[in-house]
């Protein structure tokens, strides 16, 4: 069922032969491909400008609106230094903070991501008086809604996000540890109360739902949730870390299709899906994670199994974007390269990255929000300038 939503990817599995074209022994990339990566960002770059004018005035999120470009353009100061691009990430940020939707308290969908990228620009920009601003608006977020839900789109996560992204970028303690770990405390208890609720504890000890659904997936779901409990940073305790989160991890790692891909909900039959938002392309992160918290090669195992499942199916016929595109799959390879330093994955995030580079040319569909940073153009050149330094490139607004 995976073969209908993805086109045959055409690709020769890794050989040390075919890698030269790629990197050197060291992982480090060739010039030549360093080139072609350099060139297309640039010209993406500028179809997105042009594409971005006609675009909804007043979506101010990350997820697709003018606080997701801003994050592109401080990426992209970062990878290359160049001033211009922290100008731009003022420019879009600006946007971004003068429709804020007053709903949603997250960093993809709503006023946190905004925020977040706003503090760290004018923190960039040596503007410290409306840096500080941002920062205590973003904190007084929290107080909104105690109904509102765990995952990352949406939820707590969404928002714990945001915080952290804010610290790692001042290099420092802005958003004080008392606070990231409140929100951890609290997702916990809400897992654990709905877990009793529904009369899961006995084999999942946390559960957590969105729209009426047990999502598993990264953006909705379980994995995207667990994933962040399991930081280390974060505060979650040893006693819950272990007696909690780990019986619910293995849970998740029980609903595992034969093929070695993961259902979007709880109780899903259908193998369809290989996606960030839902599949083995997102659940990848709570197994990698699982593995370095619990070292138990099982997670190893179901990780490797995902990516087999990422290179047969994840040239995706919906496009080159992040949340459900060619682009957030080719993250996974990353991150399993990162942790093993198996060559193998650093070749395959590069050859989807050669299939991005024929951006457009393979029939696929155009997203709704075609210039955007988690369905489209934006989120591709953010991949393609990640890749430049393999070893430190994470999945934006979602792997910390």
């Amino acid at each position: 069922m995976m073969a209908q939503r993805a086109l045959p990817n055409p690709y020769a599995d890794y050989d040390k032969s075919l890698a030269t074209g790629y990197f050197d022994a060291a992982g480090r990339l060739t010039p030549e491909f360093t080139q072609r990566l350099n060139n297309k960002i640039r010209e993406l770059l500028q179809h997105m400008e042009r594409g971005l004018k006609s675009a909804d005035p007043k979506d101010c999120t990350a997820y697709t609106g003018w606080a997701g470009i801003a994050v592109l353009y401080l990426h992209l100061y970062d990878v290359y230094g160049d001033p211009a691009y922290l100008q731009a990430a003022h420019e879009y940020v600006k946007k971004s903070l003068s429709c804020l939707t007053r709903r949603s308290i997250t960093f993809l969908c709503g006023d946190a991501g905004p925020l977040a990228v706003a503090a760290v620009v004018y923190h960039k920009l040596q503007n410290h008086k409306q840096s500080e601003d941002c920062i205590t608006r973003l904190l007084h977020l929290h107080k909104l809604d105690s109904r509102v839900p765990d995952e990352l789109l949406y939820g707590r996560m969404g928002y714990l996000y945001a915080l952290v992204f804010v610290n790692k970028h001042f290099g420092e303690e802005k958003i004080p540890q008392s606070h990231i770990q409140q929100v951890c405390e609290a997702v916990v208890a809400s897992g654990e109360s709905l877990a009793k609720r529904r009369n899961f504890t006995a084999k999942s000890p946390l559960m957590y739902e969105w729209y009426q659904e047990y999502y598993v997936g990264a953006a909705h779901g379980l994995a995207g949730i667990y994933y962040y409990l399991m930081q280390p940073g974060l505060g979650v305790s040893q006693v819950k870390l272990h007696n909690a989160v780990k019986p619910s991890v293995d849970y998740v790692c029980q609903l595992k299709f034969p093929s070695g891909n993961y259902p979007p909900c709880i109780n899903d039959t259908r193998d369809l899906l290989v996606h960030w938002c839902h599949g083995a392309p997102g659940v990848i992160y709570m197994l990698l994670q699982a593995y370095k918290v619990f070292g138990e090669q099982q997670y190893l195992n179901d990780a490797l199994q995902c990516a087999e499942v990422i290179w047969q199916y994840g040239l995706l016929k919906k496009g080159y974007g992040l949340c459900h595109g060619t682009a957030g799959n080719a993250y996974s390879f990353l991150a399993l390269y990162n942790l093993t330093q198996n060559m193998k994955y650093l070749y395959r995030a590069c050859k989807f990255a050669e299939w991005c580079l024929s951006y457009g040319q393979h029939g696929c569909r155009t997203p709704d929000t075609p210039f955007s940073l988690f369905e489209g153009m934006a989120g591709t050149i953010y991949f393609l300038a990640d890749l430049l330094v393999p070893t430190k490139a994470k999945f934006p607004a979602f792997e910390l």
